[in-house]
């Protein structure tokens, strides 16, 4: 069986290192895992006065999400949390009332960043806004990357080996833990 997995790049950034990191997550990914990419640069920000009536944009997202099994969040840290685009996409997703597309979605929560903890509060506090939208966390392993721009190609190939190993069993955990997660709480 074919998992189909949406994934947040949370920066708007065109030379974001958490993008070089989401290739170089979905080229070592099992084979049975397929990416699609959940854009969120078009959003406008998310109001209650929306509603009754979503823009485009927003109904797009939500049926990317509603057409994969699983998301991944790949995210940078802004000021010790997460970046506004991001937060203002799960806002869209989580709503109206009784709509919340990440309703028992297996969820999977990775970042990097050029300091050396990572990104940990971005991840903190992303795994609590998850929680209340009620989605199934992979909670380990926990995966905080201190990047190193010499440890990635472009196209996602990953030089260093211990590199290319932690993040190949962090995406094999990942699988798994979609397919236990889907096999209690199947997708409509």
């Amino acid at each position: 069986m074919t998992y189909r997995v949406g994934y947040f790049v949370g920066s708007l950034s065109s030379t974001s290192i958490n993008r070089r990191l989401s290739k170089a997550l979905i080229s070592l990914a099992p084979d049975d895992l397929e990416f699609s990419e959940i854009g969120i640069g078009d959003l406008p920000l998310y109001s209650p006065d929306f509603d009754q009536d979503y823009p485009a944009e927003a109904r797009a997202l939500k049926d990317a999400i509603r057409q994969s099994d699983a998301v991944l969040f790949v995210t940078p840290e802004y000021n010790r949390s997460i970046p506004g685009a991001l937060k203002n996409a799960i806002d869209w997703a989580s709503r109206p009332y009784g709509h919340n597309s990440f309703d028992h979605i297996p969820a999977a929560v990775i970042g990097a960043s050029i300091g050396s903890l990572g990104t940990a509060l971005a991840q903190q506090s992303l795994r609590a806004v998850l929680s209340f939208c009620n989605a199934r966390q992979m909670t380990a392993p926990e995966a905080y990357i201190q990047f190193d721009p010499d440890d990635y190609d472009d196209d996602g190939t990953v030089r260093d080996e211990g590199t290319e190993e932690f993040l190949r069993g962090f995406m094999g955990e990942f699988r798994e833990h979609i397919q236990r997660v889907l096999t209690v709480l199947p997708r409509p």
